[in-house]
């Protein structure tokens, strides 16, 4: 089955407010002034946190892709996650926020209730261990309603490339109140699969916090 929802058309609007923890960074995302905003954020955390020192460019280099990945693709919002934990790698994650128009890219005008939307992406079995899956369903956001969702592991498309790269994914689909050809499309993703349970719930819990203003 075609995922039609993936390849839907951005539109330029605004009006909503979500929450984010506050270890999390949030930034600008026009091109013009998110590499000095980033900068001065990864100075404030270092001088906040020496330890952070030696995992400083990789957590710039991290933000600095996902700000420019998300602009990319329409977002209007990118909020990231980049905690060091012992001596390890810093842990990462992303969610973003796009509202996206109820037509596809050749024009096709796509329904934007939640059911028809669960019904268009579809479950994804994994054939054997190790596979992508994915499993879509309708959940209740309070003060804002019913909504798509899906969430797995999956296999994303990586932005001018052949390749792709797996990562646990969750994308809540709400529809625009009194607009019936917008939704606003909240994902959240990260590369670290083996903590694929915790970022569910972490990337449900940011979600719950939408609402339109």
């Amino acid at each position: 089955m075609t995922d039609k929802w993936v390849d839907a058309v951005t539109v330029e609007r605004e009006g909503f407010r979500i929450n984010v923890p506050d270890s999390w960074w949030e930034f600008d995302l026009r091109p013009e002034t998110r590499d000095n905003s980033i900068r001065r954020m990864v100075d404030e955390r270092v001088r906040a946190n020496p330890e952070m020192g030696e995992h400083r460019e990789l957590i710039a280099g991290f933000l600095r892709k996902q700000a420019k990945h998300a602009w990319d693709n329409g977002s209007v919002y990118c909020g990231c996650m980049a905690q060091s934990f012992g001596d390890g790698p810093p842990i990462t994650a992303t969610v973003t926020v796009s509202m996206i128009g109820a037509r596809t890219s050749s024009g096709e005008i796509l329904p934007t209730d939640p059911a028809s939307i669960v019904g268009q992406l579809g479950n994804r079995e994994a054939k054997k261990p190790g596979d992508a899956w994915r499993e879509v369903s309708v959940v209740e956001i309070k003060d804002v309603g019913r909504a798509a969702r899906t969430k797995g592991i999956e296999d994303i498309k990586v932005p001018n490339d052949s390749r792709t790269v797996r990562a646990v994914l969750m994308q809540t689909f709400i529809p625009v109140p009194g607009d019936q050809q917008a939704v606003a499309l909240v994902s959240g993703s990260s590369q670290v699969l083996d903590l694929a349970d915790s970022f569910f719930d972490v990337f449900d819990a940011i979600t719950s916090t939408f609402r339109f203003v």
